[in-house]
Protein backbone atom coordinates (compact mmCIF):
# COMPACT_ATOMS: atom_id res chain seq x y z
CA UNK A 1 0.00 0.00 0.00
CA UNK A 2 0.84 3.32 -0.69
CA UNK A 3 1.53 6.61 1.64
CA UNK A 4 -1.70 8.00 -0.50
CA UNK A 5 -3.76 5.23 -0.04
CA UNK A 6 -2.88 4.67 3.85
CA UNK A 7 -3.26 8.92 4.28
CA UNK A 8 -7.14 8.16 2.51
CA UNK A 9 -7.95 5.62 4.67
CA UNK A 10 -6.96 7.14 7.74
CA UNK A 11 -8.88 10.76 5.98
CA UNK A 12 -12.22 8.07 6.07
CA UNK A 13 -11.43 8.16 9.79
CA UNK A 14 -11.79 11.80 10.05
CA UNK A 15 -7.98 11.92 10.63
CA UNK A 16 -5.44 14.76 8.91
CA UNK A 17 -2.09 12.94 8.84
CA UNK A 18 -0.45 15.55 7.35
CA UNK A 19 -1.17 17.97 10.08
CA UNK A 20 0.31 15.37 12.47
CA UNK A 21 3.13 14.42 10.96
CA UNK A 22 3.91 18.30 10.67
CA UNK A 23 2.93 18.82 14.71
CA UNK A 24 5.24 16.09 15.98
CA UNK A 25 8.31 17.44 13.95
CA UNK A 26 8.12 20.18 15.86
CA UNK A 27 7.93 18.62 19.08
CA UNK A 28 11.47 18.00 20.94
CA UNK A 29 12.27 14.89 22.82
CA UNK A 30 15.70 15.12 24.65
CA UNK A 31 18.14 11.68 23.96
CA UNK A 32 19.80 11.07 27.08
CA UNK A 33 23.84 10.85 26.93
CA UNK A 34 24.02 7.90 29.61
CA UNK A 35 22.96 5.26 27.41
CA UNK A 36 26.37 5.63 25.44
CA UNK A 37 28.76 4.78 28.38
CA UNK A 38 26.54 3.31 30.86
CA UNK A 39 26.28 5.71 33.35
CA UNK A 40 29.97 6.59 34.12
CA UNK A 41 30.51 9.92 33.20
CA UNK A 42 34.07 12.09 32.93
CA UNK A 43 34.38 13.58 36.27
CA UNK A 44 35.42 10.66 38.27
CA UNK A 45 37.69 6.85 37.66
CA UNK A 46 35.58 5.08 34.50
CA UNK A 47 36.12 1.97 36.27
CA UNK A 48 34.81 3.09 39.27
CA UNK A 49 31.31 1.05 40.46
CA UNK A 50 28.08 2.95 40.00
CA UNK A 51 26.31 3.89 43.21
CA UNK A 52 23.41 5.30 44.48
CA UNK A 53 20.87 2.60 42.86
CA UNK A 54 22.07 3.21 39.52
CA UNK A 55 23.39 -0.29 37.94
CA UNK A 56 23.56 -1.14 34.26
CA UNK A 57 23.76 -4.86 33.26
CA UNK A 58 26.15 -6.01 30.62
CA UNK A 59 29.41 -5.65 28.87
CA UNK A 60 28.56 -5.43 25.43
CA UNK A 61 31.99 -4.01 23.58
CA UNK A 62 32.37 -0.63 22.45
CA UNK A 63 31.46 1.66 25.20
CA UNK A 64 32.21 5.39 25.02
CA UNK A 65 35.46 6.24 27.18
CA UNK A 66 35.74 9.79 26.22
CA UNK A 67 33.82 12.85 25.16
CA UNK A 68 34.52 12.49 21.74
CA UNK A 69 33.62 8.86 21.37
CA UNK A 70 30.15 9.77 23.04
CA UNK A 71 29.34 12.49 20.62
CA UNK A 72 30.67 10.52 17.89
CA UNK A 73 28.11 7.70 18.83
CA UNK A 74 25.44 10.78 19.63
CA UNK A 75 25.82 11.44 15.83
CA UNK A 76 25.06 8.28 14.44
CA UNK A 77 21.83 7.99 16.41
CA UNK A 78 20.54 11.61 15.63
CA UNK A 79 21.35 10.09 11.95
CA UNK A 80 18.53 7.20 11.81
CA UNK A 81 16.33 9.16 14.36
CA UNK A 82 13.52 11.43 12.96
CA UNK A 83 11.62 14.26 14.72
CA UNK A 84 13.59 16.62 16.67
CA UNK A 85 15.87 16.08 19.52
CA UNK A 86 17.19 17.97 22.46
CA UNK A 87 20.53 16.62 24.71
CA UNK A 88 20.13 15.74 27.95
CA UNK A 89 22.90 15.87 29.87
CA UNK A 90 23.93 14.83 33.77
CA UNK A 91 26.53 16.97 35.55
CA UNK A 92 29.19 14.02 35.43
CA UNK A 93 29.54 14.69 32.00
CA UNK A 94 31.54 17.75 32.32
CA UNK A 95 34.30 18.19 30.26
CA UNK A 96 37.70 19.19 31.89
CA UNK A 97 40.75 20.91 30.12
CA UNK A 98 44.08 20.10 31.58
CA UNK A 99 44.17 21.07 34.86
CA UNK A 100 40.50 22.27 34.78
CA UNK A 101 38.93 19.86 36.95
CA UNK A 102 36.72 20.47 39.43
CA UNK A 103 34.59 18.53 41.95
CA UNK A 104 30.30 18.66 41.61
CA UNK A 105 29.64 21.73 44.03
CA UNK A 106 32.10 23.66 42.13
CA UNK A 107 31.32 22.88 38.28
CA UNK A 108 30.48 26.05 36.23
CA UNK A 109 29.38 26.49 32.96
CA UNK A 110 32.65 26.46 31.44
CA UNK A 111 33.08 22.80 31.88
CA UNK A 112 29.69 22.75 29.42
CA UNK A 113 30.92 24.80 26.66
CA UNK A 114 32.06 22.09 24.48
CA UNK A 115 28.60 20.69 24.92
CA UNK A 116 27.04 23.88 23.80
CA UNK A 117 29.50 23.76 20.98
CA UNK A 118 27.82 20.42 19.82
CA UNK A 119 24.39 21.50 20.43
CA UNK A 120 24.68 24.87 18.66
CA UNK A 121 25.98 22.60 15.47
CA UNK A 122 23.37 20.03 15.20
CA UNK A 123 20.57 22.66 16.56
CA UNK A 124 19.71 20.94 19.83
CA UNK A 125 18.33 22.12 22.58
CA UNK A 126 19.40 20.56 26.08
CA UNK A 127 18.01 19.28 29.51
CA UNK A 128 20.49 18.80 32.56
CA UNK A 129 20.32 16.63 35.51
CA UNK A 130 22.26 17.07 38.78
CA UNK A 131 24.65 14.01 39.95
CA UNK A 132 23.70 13.20 43.09
CA UNK A 133 25.01 9.70 42.78
CA UNK A 134 28.71 7.64 42.14
CA UNK A 135 30.81 10.04 44.44
CA UNK A 136 32.47 10.00 47.45
CA UNK A 137 30.15 12.22 49.01
CA UNK A 138 26.99 10.14 49.04
CA UNK A 139 27.30 8.97 52.73
CA UNK A 140 24.88 6.47 51.32
CA UNK A 141 22.76 9.88 51.16
CA UNK A 142 23.29 13.13 49.71
CA UNK A 143 20.63 15.68 50.47
CA UNK A 144 18.72 13.98 53.16
CA UNK A 145 21.96 13.26 54.69
CA UNK A 146 22.10 14.20 58.58
CA UNK A 147 25.54 14.79 58.01
CA UNK A 148 25.19 19.02 57.37
CA UNK A 149 28.55 19.11 55.77
CA UNK A 150 27.15 16.17 53.13
CA UNK A 151 23.79 18.07 52.74
CA UNK A 152 25.92 21.48 52.52
CA UNK A 153 27.86 20.09 49.54
CA UNK A 154 24.78 18.75 47.60
CA UNK A 155 23.05 22.00 48.00
CA UNK A 156 26.17 23.39 46.44
CA UNK A 157 26.12 21.25 43.85
CA UNK A 158 22.52 21.68 43.00
CA UNK A 159 22.87 25.37 42.93
CA UNK A 160 25.62 24.89 40.69
CA UNK A 161 23.64 22.94 38.47
CA UNK A 162 21.35 25.76 38.03
CA UNK A 163 23.71 27.80 37.03
CA UNK A 164 24.56 25.48 33.95
CA UNK A 165 21.02 25.16 33.37
CA UNK A 166 20.44 28.88 32.85
CA UNK A 167 23.54 29.59 30.80
CA UNK A 168 22.83 26.35 28.59
CA UNK A 169 19.18 27.95 28.19
CA UNK A 170 20.70 31.26 27.39
CA UNK A 171 22.95 29.67 25.05
CA UNK A 172 21.13 27.34 22.96
CA UNK A 173 17.68 29.30 23.35
CA UNK A 174 15.27 26.73 24.49
CA UNK A 175 13.98 26.31 27.95
CA UNK A 176 16.27 23.77 29.80
CA UNK A 177 14.66 21.42 32.20
CA UNK A 178 16.77 20.33 35.26
CA UNK A 179 15.55 17.44 37.31
CA UNK A 180 16.47 16.77 40.71
CA UNK A 181 16.30 12.84 41.75
CA UNK A 182 18.44 11.16 44.54
CA UNK A 183 18.96 7.80 45.24
CA UNK A 184 18.33 8.68 49.00
CA UNK A 185 16.95 5.79 51.27
CA UNK A 186 17.44 2.51 53.32
CA UNK A 187 17.95 -1.04 52.25
CA UNK A 188 15.73 -2.23 55.16
CA UNK A 189 13.28 -0.84 57.57
CA UNK A 190 14.53 2.90 58.89
CA UNK A 191 13.81 4.29 62.86
CA UNK A 192 12.96 7.29 61.41
CA UNK A 193 10.72 8.06 58.23
CA UNK A 194 10.38 11.95 58.78
CA UNK A 195 13.39 13.15 59.50
CA UNK A 196 14.57 12.40 55.98
CA UNK A 197 12.14 13.96 53.91
CA UNK A 198 12.56 17.38 56.31
CA UNK A 199 16.13 17.42 55.42
CA UNK A 200 15.47 16.69 52.28
CA UNK A 201 12.76 19.42 51.37
CA UNK A 202 14.90 22.07 53.48
CA UNK A 203 17.80 21.09 50.83
CA UNK A 204 15.73 21.31 47.97
CA UNK A 205 14.53 24.90 49.03
CA UNK A 206 18.60 25.96 49.74
CA UNK A 207 18.85 24.37 45.73
CA UNK A 208 15.38 26.69 44.33
CA UNK A 209 17.21 29.93 46.07
CA UNK A 210 19.49 29.96 43.29
CA UNK A 211 18.28 32.87 40.82
CA UNK A 212 17.18 31.71 37.76
CA UNK A 213 14.84 32.46 35.00
CA UNK A 214 11.72 30.10 35.58
CA UNK A 215 10.66 30.62 31.97
CA UNK A 216 14.04 29.28 31.00
CA UNK A 217 14.42 27.38 33.21
CA UNK A 218 12.70 24.19 34.59
CA UNK A 219 13.69 22.71 37.62
CA UNK A 220 12.20 19.40 38.29
CA UNK A 221 11.71 17.36 41.29
CA UNK A 222 11.10 13.12 40.61
CA UNK A 223 10.06 10.62 42.82
CA UNK A 224 10.49 7.14 43.21
CA UNK A 225 8.83 4.09 45.07
CA UNK A 226 12.57 1.58 45.20
CA UNK A 227 15.07 0.36 43.61
CA UNK A 228 18.57 -1.51 44.15
CA UNK A 229 19.76 -0.68 47.77
CA UNK A 230 16.77 1.24 48.65
CA UNK A 231 14.10 -1.46 48.93
CA UNK A 232 12.30 -0.10 52.05
CA UNK A 233 12.31 3.89 51.64
CA UNK A 234 12.92 6.14 49.44
CA UNK A 235 13.24 9.83 51.08
CA UNK A 236 11.86 11.51 47.31
CA UNK A 237 8.24 8.94 47.78
CA UNK A 238 5.59 9.78 45.15
CA UNK A 239 3.66 11.94 47.74
CA UNK A 240 6.80 14.04 48.88
CA UNK A 241 7.53 14.67 45.27
CA UNK A 242 4.12 15.73 44.20
CA UNK A 243 3.66 17.36 47.12
CA UNK A 244 6.59 19.62 46.82
CA UNK A 245 6.06 20.84 43.61
CA UNK A 246 2.48 21.59 44.36
CA UNK A 247 3.55 23.54 46.93
CA UNK A 248 6.35 25.44 44.77
CA UNK A 249 4.67 25.75 41.68
CA UNK A 250 6.20 29.27 40.98
CA UNK A 251 9.32 27.74 40.60
CA UNK A 252 9.69 23.60 39.82
CA UNK A 253 7.23 21.65 38.34
CA UNK A 254 6.62 17.46 38.85
CA UNK A 255 8.43 15.03 36.75
CA UNK A 256 7.23 11.50 36.58
CA UNK A 257 9.57 8.36 35.34
CA UNK A 258 7.25 5.64 34.28
CA UNK A 259 9.66 3.21 36.14
CA UNK A 260 9.64 4.91 39.32
CA UNK A 261 6.44 3.54 40.35
CA UNK A 262 4.56 0.06 41.22
CA UNK A 263 4.75 -2.51 38.37
CA UNK A 264 0.87 -1.91 38.34
CA UNK A 265 0.36 1.50 38.25
CA UNK A 266 0.40 3.76 35.04
CA UNK A 267 1.95 7.06 34.09
CA UNK A 268 -0.35 7.45 31.60
CA UNK A 269 -3.25 7.63 33.81
CA UNK A 270 -1.32 10.00 36.20
CA UNK A 271 -0.66 12.01 33.06
CA UNK A 272 -4.32 13.59 32.47
CA UNK A 273 -4.79 13.78 36.20
CA UNK A 274 -0.92 16.00 36.74
CA UNK A 275 -2.26 18.25 34.13
CA UNK A 276 -5.91 19.15 35.96
CA UNK A 277 -3.60 21.04 38.83
CA UNK A 278 0.04 21.79 36.96
CA UNK A 279 0.15 24.06 33.88
CA UNK A 280 3.53 21.84 33.31
CA UNK A 281 4.81 18.18 34.10
CA UNK A 282 8.33 16.53 32.60
CA UNK A 283 7.92 12.72 31.86
CA UNK A 284 10.96 10.20 31.54
CA UNK A 285 10.00 7.41 29.27
CA UNK A 286 11.71 4.02 30.08
CA UNK A 287 10.62 0.04 30.16
CA UNK A 288 10.27 -0.98 34.04
CA UNK A 289 10.65 -4.84 34.24
CA UNK A 290 9.43 -5.76 38.14
CA UNK A 291 11.55 -2.74 39.07
CA UNK A 292 13.27 0.80 37.67
CA UNK A 293 15.46 -1.53 35.31
CA UNK A 294 15.30 0.99 32.59
CA UNK A 295 15.18 -1.45 29.90
CA UNK A 296 14.99 0.45 25.76
CA UNK A 297 11.67 1.56 25.21
CA UNK A 298 9.33 -0.78 23.76
CA UNK A 299 6.47 -0.02 21.13
CA UNK A 300 4.14 -1.26 23.53
CA UNK A 301 0.70 -0.54 25.42
CA UNK A 302 2.08 1.80 27.87
CA UNK A 303 4.12 3.87 26.06
CA UNK A 304 1.66 4.21 23.39
CA UNK A 305 -1.06 5.13 26.35
CA UNK A 306 1.64 7.70 27.72
CA UNK A 307 1.80 9.27 24.04
CA UNK A 308 -2.22 9.18 23.66
CA UNK A 309 -2.76 11.01 27.19
CA UNK A 310 0.07 13.47 26.32
CA UNK A 311 -1.47 14.20 22.48
CA UNK A 312 -5.08 14.09 24.23
CA UNK A 313 -4.35 16.65 27.01
CA UNK A 314 -2.87 19.12 24.37
CA UNK A 315 1.09 17.95 26.31
CA UNK A 316 2.52 18.68 22.79
CA UNK A 317 2.12 22.41 23.20
CA UNK A 318 4.62 22.60 26.23
CA UNK A 319 2.81 21.54 29.12
CA UNK A 320 4.50 18.04 29.02
CA UNK A 321 8.23 18.10 28.55
CA UNK A 322 9.24 14.79 27.02
CA UNK A 323 12.96 12.92 27.83
CA UNK A 324 13.72 9.39 27.61
CA UNK A 325 15.86 7.45 30.66
CA UNK A 326 17.15 4.12 29.75
CA UNK A 327 20.60 2.60 30.26
CA UNK A 328 21.25 -1.12 28.44
CA UNK A 329 24.74 -2.25 28.44
CA UNK A 330 23.72 -6.03 26.76
CA UNK A 331 23.25 -4.54 23.07
CA UNK A 332 24.73 -2.46 21.20
CA UNK A 333 24.44 1.00 23.10
CA UNK A 334 23.73 3.32 19.57
CA UNK A 335 21.12 -0.04 18.42
CA UNK A 336 19.29 0.42 22.43
CA UNK A 337 19.08 4.41 21.57
CA UNK A 338 18.14 4.39 18.39
CA UNK A 339 15.40 1.95 19.27
CA UNK A 340 13.94 3.96 22.18
CA UNK A 341 14.06 7.19 20.83
CA UNK A 342 12.31 5.85 17.23
CA UNK A 343 9.63 3.79 19.48
CA UNK A 344 8.35 7.17 21.58
CA UNK A 345 8.68 9.07 18.06
CA UNK A 346 5.77 6.45 16.62
CA UNK A 347 4.10 6.11 19.62
CA UNK A 348 3.21 10.28 19.60
CA UNK A 349 2.48 9.68 15.79
CA UNK A 350 0.35 6.86 16.50
CA UNK A 351 -1.32 9.38 18.88
CA UNK A 352 -1.62 12.02 16.55
CA UNK A 353 -3.49 9.92 13.59
CA UNK A 354 -6.05 8.64 16.43
CA UNK A 355 -9.21 10.28 15.66
CA UNK A 356 -9.78 11.54 19.95
CA UNK A 357 -12.24 13.88 19.69
CA UNK A 358 -14.43 11.36 17.55
CA UNK A 359 -13.72 8.65 20.57
CA UNK A 360 -14.64 10.99 23.49
CA UNK A 361 -17.79 11.82 21.66
CA UNK A 362 -19.01 8.67 21.86
CA UNK A 363 -17.60 8.25 25.49
CA UNK A 364 -19.85 11.54 26.45
CA UNK A 365 -22.88 10.08 24.89
CA UNK A 366 -22.73 6.99 26.36
CA UNK A 367 -21.97 4.79 23.96
CA UNK A 368 -19.67 2.13 25.20
CA UNK A 369 -20.15 -0.38 22.37
CA UNK A 370 -19.59 1.79 19.47
CA UNK A 371 -16.21 3.30 21.32
CA UNK A 372 -14.97 0.03 21.80
CA UNK A 373 -15.33 -1.29 18.15
CA UNK A 374 -13.97 1.88 17.05
CA UNK A 375 -10.79 1.81 19.10
CA UNK A 376 -10.00 -1.92 17.75
CA UNK A 377 -10.77 -1.34 14.50
CA UNK A 378 -7.99 1.63 14.71
CA UNK A 379 -5.31 -1.18 15.52
CA UNK A 380 -5.60 -1.87 11.76
CA UNK A 381 -4.96 0.95 9.84
CA UNK A 382 -2.03 1.38 8.04
CA UNK A 383 0.21 3.02 10.37
CA UNK A 384 3.69 1.23 9.07
CA UNK A 385 3.14 3.50 5.67
CA UNK A 386 2.80 6.62 7.74
CA UNK A 387 5.71 6.03 9.53
CA UNK A 388 7.63 4.93 6.85
CA UNK A 389 6.96 8.47 5.05
CA UNK A 390 7.69 10.55 8.28
CA UNK A 391 11.37 8.62 8.22
CA UNK A 392 11.33 9.85 4.36
CA UNK A 393 10.65 13.07 5.03
CA UNK A 394 13.07 13.41 8.02
CA UNK A 395 15.25 11.98 5.59
CA UNK A 396 16.10 8.90 7.89
CA UNK A 397 16.26 5.49 7.34
CA UNK A 398 13.05 3.55 7.38
CA UNK A 399 12.35 0.36 9.12
CA UNK A 400 14.16 -2.74 8.45
CA UNK A 401 17.28 -0.48 6.87
CA UNK A 402 18.94 1.34 10.02
CA UNK A 403 20.79 -1.88 11.92
CA UNK A 404 23.46 -2.57 8.86
CA UNK A 405 24.71 0.88 9.50
CA UNK A 406 24.89 0.39 13.12
CA UNK A 407 26.54 -3.06 12.29
CA UNK A 408 28.88 -1.08 9.92
CA UNK A 409 30.17 1.78 12.64
CA UNK A 410 30.17 -1.27 14.86
CA UNK A 411 32.71 -3.03 13.14
CA UNK A 412 34.88 0.42 13.24
CA UNK A 413 34.52 1.07 16.75
CA UNK A 414 35.32 -2.33 17.62
CA UNK A 415 38.86 -2.17 16.26
CA UNK A 416 39.21 1.53 17.75
CA UNK A 417 38.06 0.53 21.48
CA UNK A 418 38.38 -2.97 21.84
Amino acid sequence: MSFEEAKAKYRAWGVDVETGMDRLGKVPVALHCWQGDDVRGFDTDPDKPLTGGIQTTGNYPGRARTPQELMEDLDQVLALCPGTKKLNLHASYAIFQPGQWADRDSLEPKHFQEWVNFCKERSLGADFNPTFFSHEKCDPLTLSSPNQETRRFWIRHGRACIRISQYLAEELGQECVMNIWTGDGFKDIPADRLGPRQRYRESIDEILKEPYDFRKVKPCVESKVFGIGVEAYTAGSGEFSLLYAAMNRDKCIPLMDNGHYHPTEMVSDKIPALLAFFPEIALHITRPIRWDSDHVVLLDDETKEICKEIVRCGGLEGSVKIALDYFDASINRIAAWTVGFRNVQKALLWALVTPHQALKALQDQGDFTSLLVRQEELKTLPFGEIWAEYCRRWKVPEDGQWLERVREYEHIVRKERG
